[in-house]
């Protein structure tokens, strides 16, 4: 071979090089800038907090794990959540959500139509199949079919999808197995793609939770941040109506408060606000007024508390706790659960593996140990029991 010819060869090996790097390169640092752990200068967990931490069974309500290309079945040490961590922070069940769009900027939050959509730009970065570069529905079954993936690769990972499962996961944790549950559900249904029948799928798919809006209006309603503050469409009233039918439970985080307070009037069973914090305790533009975290609690509902400082102000373990206190203080402690929103664009101060942390924060603070075990995943799991299909 000619020496000139090399001079060419060797740019063109680099930028292959850099092509086949990209797809692993990219998203992972992505990955480590935006899910940080801000994890402070701290001392060891006491050994008391650690005894009676493992005695609970931990549950949270979201968790955006699947939008990243990371094998769950394995420790990573980067993000919030996989199952071996899962495991070392005594979790029992995550709710995984499937995120499926995301626009860039305030200028088409009213619609979420058109403008830089950063999902999109994610599914190509990460090489998801090419079926989900433009079609949303496919980016959530996409996601749902990673979590069956991981679920058929370890033998410590049960997908929950009904009352069946779930005791059946209870049973083999109480038996001393070290094994963890997962349960599908949707970051604002924008994959329904204006289609009803798309929820049937998604059904058979194993999602068994689906929130309404996510960072913009849609087809279905006003969004707790767009710009229309308006309820239910005729078109939400009827996606509403048959995720009832099918036993899929309702969450209205992200949802305006007239879609929250129309969804209230039509449906039969409680809905979860998932991933939030309490206005009175954190006066952001994340949270809804506490006046309607009350109503979605009196009629049954469950509210998550996040780990990130726009939803609760001070993010950190305390500042977790102070939330929690101030969320019970509102609705009752019957009503209040984890709602992380690990691997969801945050910084949070711990990832899972260290929950106790949380769990040492509520007991510094002086809560009733019965009531930690409540929030920190009995009252989820109990909610599931009695709104989860049977089989």
């Amino acid at each position: 071979m000619r020496k000139r010819h090399l001079i060419w060869i060797v740019p063109l090996v680099l930028v292959a090089g850099a092509l086949v790097a990209l797809p692993t390169v990219v998203p992972a640092l992505v990955d480590s800038l935006i899910n940080r752990v801000d994890r402070a200068e701290r001392g060891p967990v006491s050994d008391a907090a650690r005894a009676f931490h493992e005695t609970l069974n931990i549950a949270d309500l979201h968790a955006d794990s699947l939008l990243w290309r990371r094998d769950l079945t394995q420790r990573w040490d980067r993000g919030h959540v996989d199952v071996p961590r899962m495991i070392e922070g005594n979790m029992a069940l995550q709710v995984f959500t499937t995120v499926t769009k995301f626009p860039g900027s305030s200028e088409h939050a009213q619609t979420g139509e058109g403008g830089f959509d950063a999902i999109t730009l994610l599914a190509v970065a990460q090489l998801w199949p090419r079926r989900t570069w433009g079609d949303l529905t496919e980016r959530a079954l996409f996601q749902a079919q990673k979590l069956h993936d991981f679920s058929d690769a370890s033998d410590r990972l049960l997908i929950v999808k009904n009352t069946a499962d779930l005791e059946v996961l209870m049973a083999r944790r109480n038996g001393g197995e070290a094994v963890v549950g997962g349960l599908l559900g949707t970051e604002g249904s924008h994959a329904l793609s204006g289609n009803l029948d798309t929820i049937n799928q998604l059904y058979d798919a194993g999602f068994r939770m689906m929130s309404l809006q996510h960072f913009f209006d849609n087809r279905l309603g006003g969004s707790l941040h767009g710009d229309s503050g308006s309820g239910l469409t005729d078109f939400g009233r009827q996606a509403v109506g048959r995720m009832e039918e099918l036993g899929i439970m309702i969450d209205v985080s992200h949802s305006s408060e007239a879609v929250v307070r129309d969804t209230l009037e039509i449906v039969q069973r409680p809905v979860v606000i998932s991933h939030t914090g309490t206005y009175g305790h954190c006066r952001s533009s994340r949270n809804a007024s506490d006046k309607l975290m009350v109503e979605v609690a009196e009629r049954g509902g469950l509210i998550g508390i996040g780990f990130w400082s726009q939803a609760i102000c001070d993010a950190s373990p305390k500042g977790i706790a102070a939330a929690i206190k101030a969320a019970i203080d509102l609705v009752g402690e019957d009503h209040v659960a984890l709602g992380s929103d690990f691997d969801g664009a945050v910084g949070t101060p711990v990832d899972v593996s260290e929950l106790n942390r949380i769990t040492e924060a509520l007991l510094d603070a002086g809560m009733e140990q019965e009531t930690i075990r409540k929030v920190m995943g009995q009252n989820q799991i109990d909610f599931f029991a009695a709104n989860l299909p049977a089989t």
